[in-house]
């Protein structure tokens, strides 16, 4: 009987012994995969830091080509002949002068909300876009300017336009492009979304061909006139710096977490 009673009493210490050892606190050793995860988080964020860095760079010298461009005083567009292979990119932002005769039975809205304008209209309203005819043929479609929108019934035929040969001067643009969220032309009321000649072509008078694969924005003319014209935006949006450092705060971040985790773990 004693010595069942020093066995069992040695079991109970045994038990007692491991149930200490397993809530004794431990040291675990840091979890390799977290340890990467957060590492290559940080590498992701520093790399993104640095490529808002590149087009940081990439866009202030846009910005100067923009300007640059704009200071030069109007040149005249090649000739019709030589529109085969014409770039918009190479004359982006180019101010040029050319003549001829607006069909304004042709005209075209473009639905716009101008903000910050030039002159002292703005809100939503259209730009009103008309195919400019020159002497040998060839068509040139030239944004003549701003109309809010309460007038769009008075300048869907052009308002009261001149007529006959006439000059203009302005800054070519290249087409804007069609996203997934664009609307389809409305044709019945001769309503477009975005600036392109190839869309507007396509609801016009077969007969104006062939077209140049870019746009006018017509300068200023009367004061208080409309079309508003003059309100081509040559500042471009250029937050990168901000998100530069977004980016590279963050990959800081995340390196400061992991130090203050690792730290933590050794402690405990």
């Amino acid at each position: 009987m004693a010595q069942g009673k020093a066995a069992l009493s040695e079991g109970f210490d045994k038990v007692a012994e491991e149930m200490a050892r397993l809530n004794a606190p431990r040291r675990e050793k840091p979890r390799l995969g977290f340890v990467l995860l957060i590492l290559t988080l940080a590498a992701i964020c520093a790399g993104l830091g640095t490529w808002q860095v590149m087009r940081l760079e990439q866009k202030q010298a846009e910005i100067a080509r923009i300007a640059e461009r704009a200071e030069r005083p109007p040149q005249p567009l090649p000739r019709v002949a030589e529109w085969v292979g014409f770039d918009p990119d190479i004359w982006d932002y180019r101010s040029v002068a050319l003549t001829g005769t607006f069909r304004h039975d042709e005209t075209i809205l473009v639905f716009t909300s101008l903000g910050e304008p030039r002159g002292s209209q703005s809100g939503p309203g259209y730009w009103v876009v008309a195919p400019l005819v020159l002497s040998d043929g060839g068509v040139v479609w030239v944004n003549r300017g701003f109309v809010p929108e309460r007038l769009k019934s008075v300048f869907a035929d052009g308002g009261a336009a001149e007529s006959g040969a006439v000059a203009v001067t302005g800054i070519l643009r290249r087409p804007e492009a069609a996203n997934a969220f664009t609307p389809g032309t409305d044709r019945v009321d001769r309503v477009e979304w975005i600036r392109d000649p190839a869309r507007f072509a396509a609801i016009s008078d077969p007969a104006l061909m062939p077209v140049l694969p870019a746009y006018i924005d017509a300068d200023a003319h009367a004061e208080g006139g409309l079309p508003q014209g003059g309100e081509t935006k040559f500042a471009l949006p250029n937050r990168h710096f901000e998100y530069a450092l977004t980016w590279y705060g963050l990959a800081a971040m995340a390196l400061v977490m992991l130090g203050v985790w690792l730290f933590a773990r050794r402690k405990g």
